[in-house]
């Protein structure tokens, strides 16, 4: 048999089958061979208009989960140590009464609600899931959003209307790209959703571009760079508002007609001069001159910043000069700058996606405030811990790992332990859902139609892709969106309600329609491409590189741009305060994580052919720093912050900017209770049982980058 594009396929199918990896932003085009209904090999499809037959690890081993003894394919609940196994209109009743008896005697704030990551990148979460987020009409609401990239989206709104109208770098044209605190070699992209970024980056240096890297780790990223600066974790807002004031100072801007406040930014970042930018961060004060002047001269330029300039104390300040930096140079809206994406479902234009605001309400104990409807998830464990009106007794996480991926997680584990309920939508018995009291588990990748709501509103080039499931579930499972329904229809029955079923991805639909048909509906109003052209081309309908599109795409009021929204220019202060006390006491260290392209933050160890090799798990640290402590390169450490310690093998690197350590994210899976064999032997601690829930961000952002630590022999 040969390629079979629209049905299940059935158990004796032999041939090809297309489909799309969901496990990261690159969201990549598969092709896997079956042989009598079992995936036998995976890899990327050539035919692809956006990932071309790129494939990396992670991508091959997406059958592996599907075939994972350890996912759970029906409900389980917890009866002591044990796990018992129900019926699915048994368990959906069992959640709905409890959830409903929380709220009617406590209120909708007595029950907490977590999305993970994952959620993202599943078609029926995306429709259903925040429909049934909302249908609990609670505020104590958090998300993987507030250790990643919050400051992106606060930024987004502040300038141009809408939190996910994030300007993505046009890197198959850009000619000078700029890199602060990113790895695009390990992650294939962060809120630019790119695959195949090493041959894209080898296009770039054959049309005679260049890429430079800042990074207090001379990352797989920065490796490959034309050139790379270390700079000291949590100062990259002091580096890049330098370069603002000397494009500002130097006379070389040219920012569109549209773009106002240029005289007040440059009041506000009079002070932000190279010389102290070289004293905060290391960055010797003529190459950021030199780098400001290099952006503005490029024939097409674009500066980017992720996760290492998002996750520390001025996350939103380092976004917006990344902004500015574009903005001013007049690479935004130009090719080989910055664009906005034009996806076939426009979850921005058609505000299937809120624009965001800020501070509607504040949490309850450290009164913080809320960003687009979720609080920062750094505020969670206080939030179950701390009696009172408003207390979180009943918790619902939504494919997600807050134990391992949030600060301090080790003391959130206690905090769930002490709910009145939990329940969790997973399919893996991990380090969180192991306290919960019910586990809903969904169908797996492979078993759900996909198409990629969010990610292709961050892709560099603009293309529309469909994948029907390649396997038909089993009559025991659910999809994610059945139940989400389930659990909706159920509560507001109990609590006497209309269904509050508002959300604008299903405005159209009802209750039980299912994810292809909401989508059907979302495509039949706009004017790039068909439901019936998507399933008749399966690996993807091209829709041409990014475009000019501003000011008439801009969601602010007047379709202007202020580029000195007083949101961030107030927080200058905390930053200068900050500044003025830069010095490391002795003897302490800064802490940054890493990542490595066969991670996927915390649930992908469960895998073999994922964690073999070298051991990926040890603390990275600079030969001088060890000889200073009198560490052996290769023994144990223990590793000591504010709010814990860890006991790990050390690696000196000459990787590492001095006075810097690194740590994995998502590692620290040897805890009791989880139903993950494989994981669990997997080495390595939980960079997060060192990170501070105290230290914030302006956007609520958690603040883990650059944390101090002191290192000694264990």
């Amino acid at each position: 048999m040969g390629l079979l594009s629209a049905s299940p396929v059935p158990s004796d199918y032999s041939g090809t089958r297309l489909a799309a990896c969901n496990l990261c932003e690159a969201i990549c085009g598969l092709e896997l061979t079956i042989e009598r209904g079992a995936v036998t090999a995976v890899r990327g499809n050539d035919a692809d208009p956006l990932s071309r037959g790129h494939v990396c690890p992670k991508g091959v081993s997406l059958a592996d989960v599907y075939t994972d003894p350890d996912r759970l394919r029906r409900p389980v609940r917890r009866v002591g140590e044990e796990w018992v196994e129900l019926g699915w209109d048994e368990a959906l009743d069992l959640v709905a009464d409890r959830l409903a008896a929380t709220i009617t005697e406590h209120g909708r704030d007595a029950v907490g609600v977590y999305l993970g990551n994952p959620s993202a990148h599943s078609l029926g979460s995306s429709t259903h899931g925040t429909a049934f987020v909302r249908s609990l009409r609670t505020r104590n609401r958090f998300s993987a959003s507030s250790v990643d990239q919050v400051p992106h989206q606060l930024v987004s709104w502040q300038l141009y209307g809408h939190q996910l109208l994030v300007p993505v770098p046009d890197l198959d044209r850009t000619s000078y790209f700029l890199v602060v605190g990113a790895n695009p070699m390990a992650s294939n992209g962060s809120l630019m959703t790119v695959p195949d970024f090493p041959q894209r980056l080898r296009d770039l240096k054959a049309r005679g571009g260049r890429m430079v890297v800042l990074d207090p780790r001379r990352t797989e990223t920065a490796k490959v760079a034309s050139e790379h600066h270390f700079v000291r974790p949590g100062s990259d807002a002091a580096v890049l508002l330098a370069m603002v004031h000397v494009l500002l100072d130097e006379g070389l801007t040219s920012p569109a007609a549209y773009v106002d406040g240029v005289d007040r930014l440059e009041a506000a970042v009079a002070d932000f001069t190279p010389e102290r930018a070289e004293a905060a961060s290391g960055v010797p004060a003529e190459v950021v001159r030199r780098l400001a002047r290099e952006l503005a001269a490029a024939d097409g330029a674009s500066a980017y910043g992720r996760v290492g300039v998002s996750t520390h104390g001025f996350g939103s300040v380092c976004q917006w000069a990344i902004q500015c930096l574009n903005i001013l140079t007049g690479n935004l809206d130009r090719e080989g700058g910055v664009l906005f994406p034009e996806p076939a479902v426009d979850i921005v234009g058609r505000r299937i996606i809120g624009p965001g605001h800020f501070d509607a309400w504040r949490s309850r104990v450290r009164d913080s405030p809320e960003f687009g409807g979720e609080l920062p998830v750094s505020v969670l464990r206080e939030e179950i811990e701390t009696p009172g009106e408003g207390q979180v007794r009943a918790m619902v996480t939504m494919a997600g790992n807050p134990v391992l991926s949030t600060p301090d997680g080790k003391s959130l584990a206690r905090a769930l332990e002490g709910l009145d309920f939990m329940v969790s939508v997973d399919f893996y018995v991990n380090e969180t859902t192991r306290h919960a009291d019910v586990i809903l588990p969904p169908t797996s990748a492979l078993e759900r139609d996909q198409y990629d709501l969010v990610f292709h509103n961050f892709a560099v080039r603009n293309t529309a892709r469909y994948t029907p499931a390649v396997f038909a579930k089993a009559r025991d499972q659910r999809h994610d969106w059945q139940i989400f329904a389930g659990l909706a229809t159920r509560l507001a029955r109990r609590l006497g309600v209309r269904m509050p079923w508002r959300a604008r991805a299903v405005a159209r639909a009802r209750l039980a329609a299912s994810p292809a048909v909401v989508l059907t509906g979302l495509l039949a109003t706009g004017r790039r491409v068909s439901m019936r052209r998507l399933r008749a081309t399966p690996e993807g309908v091209d829709l041409g590189p990014l475009r000019p599109t501003l000011p008439g795409r801009l969601q602010t009021a007047d379709h202007r741009i202020d580029l000195a929204p007083p949101l961030l220019v107030g927080d200058l202060e905390r930053l200068r305060a900050a500044l003025a006390t830069t010095a490391v006491p002795d003897g302490e260290l800064l802490l940054i994580g890493r990542r490595h392209q066969r991670d996927n933050n915390s649930w992908m160890h469960n895998t073999p052919r994922l964690t073999r090799g070298r051991p990926r798990h040890h603390l990275l640290m600079h030969p001088d720093d060890l000889a200073a402590r009198g560490i052996t390169d290769g023994g144990r450490v223990t590793v000591t912050s504010r709010v814990g310690a860890v006991e790990v093998e050390v690696s000196g690197s000459d990787d590492l900017m001095p006075g810097v350590v690194s740590l994995p994210h998502g590692y620290g899976h040897q805890v009791p209770g989880t139903r993950l064999r494989h994981a669990s032997g997997v080495e390595g601690v939980s960079i997060n049982d060192l990170t501070d829930p105290a230290l914030l961000d302006l956007s609520g952002n958690a603040a883990l980058t650059g944390v101090p630590v002191s290192v000694a022999p264990a």
